[in-house]
């Protein structure tokens, strides 16, 4: 039986999955690394860590599948999507750390480039918004800030990546550098019609293209692992952003489907076919995938605060002592008491993009019981991904069959059905719920043939419990129209 090692490159950890050919887990791994804060709003990974970390825990996956690295048939990558790093050629030593998505150190670039005017164009090239979250920012920076970076850059003596670039610099001991263009499409460099790097934004950033990978399909055989690293020579065969493998993952094969993955905010993706559309909702325009020469696109949508707003319930106001207990919480009343919670802790995402707003509970009353507040809090999870679900199919003009659905907060069955009842599709939850490790398995496992063509992984894709629309289309327009009375009220509450 053939065997597939997904490396899953998270924000706080590397795991290590092995999959067998019928997409079923044989063994995981993982371990947490450290998370560095320089400064306020600044966050950091030490580049060598990230791969000690995601090396140790492959060989833990291996031993514990008691496999040998001979046995493994291909290895599929995917990464937390918007974190850079710059490292020496020759050496292979990062030159500093890696600038972690979350990093908003670049938000003042970001401002003059906005200022001058600029915006239009990233977004029209990139189907991206001038924010910190991306990659081009945090590279300009890194060349500015270490001594006589940009000038070796330009004489090809340092290379630059996403961690994709990375894991797979360090697997092949420095023959390939390269990327996805899944990866690529968020970097605020590259061009999502040309399908390259956009000279216009390089000049811009004052980047040299000398410093930039490679960018190839998210499915084909690259090359592979050095023999002495993993005592074979394994093929390095697949590739994909973190939120792009879960759309695979998902079997969201087809224009239309979409995936929703609930952790502590909401990534909500909608495949749209061979042609990018361009959101006049505020959403991101990104590249889904590339196989086989052929580009599919997606439109994205997150939501900042999701799982997070449950942490809240029990950190913050200690109304449950863990997350498990909200759903008990949240049933032991029967509806949310006329209670509306807009969880906008930290501003509101898309299709909003309000930085401004606050978090609000409006329609207190002295009935009120920790059970209606515990029920609200679900529902504005459900609320904020319906908004972005609505803002995709009105970009797309495509109209949504179902959501598949992930991440630790889809066990809870209340906030599924209720999810379900707002957006009027069936909710559904998969059996393997590793979604994101699993697309880099399936990209892997097709570049060597382990299945023949995506109809074929369509067919191991398995739902675990399908929740089905059942509130009265009144009681839905009548709840959503508080929904959007309480986000009226929440907006714009600090003064810019």
């Amino acid at each position: 039986m053939p065997y597939i090692l997904a490396l899953d490159q998270g924000t706080t950890s590397s795991r290590a999955i092995i999959f067998d050919e019928k997409l079923q887990i044989r063994a995981l791994a993982q371990r947490e690394f450290t998370q560095i804060f320089p400064q306020p709003g600044w966050v950091e990974h030490d580049g060598r860590e990230i791969w000690s970390s995601q090396l140790g825990v492959a060989a833990e996956a291996l031993a514990q599948a008691g496999l040998t690295p001979a046995e493994i048939a291909a290895i599929g990558i995917t990464n937390q999507r918007e974190t850079i790093l710059l490292w020496d050629r020759s050496s292979g030593l990062p030159l500093h750390n890696a600038i972690v998505w979350q990093d908003r150190r670049t938000a003042p670039l970001c401002e003059r480039l906005r200022g001058e005017g600029l915006e239009p164009l990233f977004t029209a090239k990139t189907g991206l918004l001038l924010d910190p979250y991306f990659s081009g920012t945090k590279l300009a920076w890194l060349l500015d800030h270490i001594p006589g970076a940009r000038k070796r850059a330009a004489a090809g003596e340092l290379a630059c990546g996403t961690i994709d670039s990375w894991l797979v610099w360090n697997l092949s001991a420095g023959a390939l550098h390269i990327t996805d263009v899944s990866n690529a499409s968020r970097t605020l460099l590259f061009n999502i019609h040309t399908l390259d790097w956009d000279d216009d934004l390089l000049r811009i950033l004052d980047i040299p293209p000398a410093l930039l990978p490679e960018v190839v399909d998210s499915s084909a055989i690259y090359g592979h692992t050095a023999g002495q690293l993993f005592a074979a020579r394994v093929p390095i065969a697949g590739i994909a952003g973190d939120q792009q493998a879960a759309l695979f993952g998902q079997g969201c094969f087809l224009p239309g489907m979409a995936k929703n993955t609930y952790g502590t905010g909401c990534f909500m993706l909608m495949q749209t076919g061979t042609q990018p559309v361009l959101s006049q909702n505020q959403l991101l325009t990104t590249v889904a995938w590339r196989i086989n020469g052929v580009t599919e696109y997606a439109l994205e949508g997150s939501v900042f605060i999701a799982g997070a707003a449950v942490q809240w319930l029990r950190d913050g106001l200690g109304i449950i002592r863990s997350a498990a207990e909200v759903e008990a919480l949240a049933a032991s009343v029967p509806d949310n008491g006329g209670v509306v919670l807009v969880p906008a802790f930290a501003g509101l995402g898309a299709p909003h993009w309000d930085p401004y707003a606050r978090g609000t509970i409006v329609g207190l009353s002295r009935g009120t019981t920790a059970g209606h507040i515990a029920r609200a809090t679900l529902e504005s999870i459900a609320f904020q991904s319906a908004d972005l679900l609505t803002a995709m199919e009105a970009d797309a003009g495509l109209k949504l069959r179902e959501v598949r659905v992930d991440g630790g907060v889809t066990r809870n069955r209340l906030l599924m059905q209720f999810q379900a009842d707002l957006l009027r599709v069936p909710v559904v939850r998969p059996q393997v719920m590793e979604t994101t490790a699993l697309g880099a398995a399936s990209l892997a496992g097709l570049a060597v043939g382990i299945w023949p063509d995506r109809d074929e992984l369509a067919t191991l894709w398995q739902a675990e419990e399908t929740f089905t629309p059942t509130m009265p289309q009144e009681e839905i327009l009548h709840l959503q129209g508080r929904w959007q009375r309480a986000l009226q009220r929440a907006k714009n509450w600090e003064q810019p």
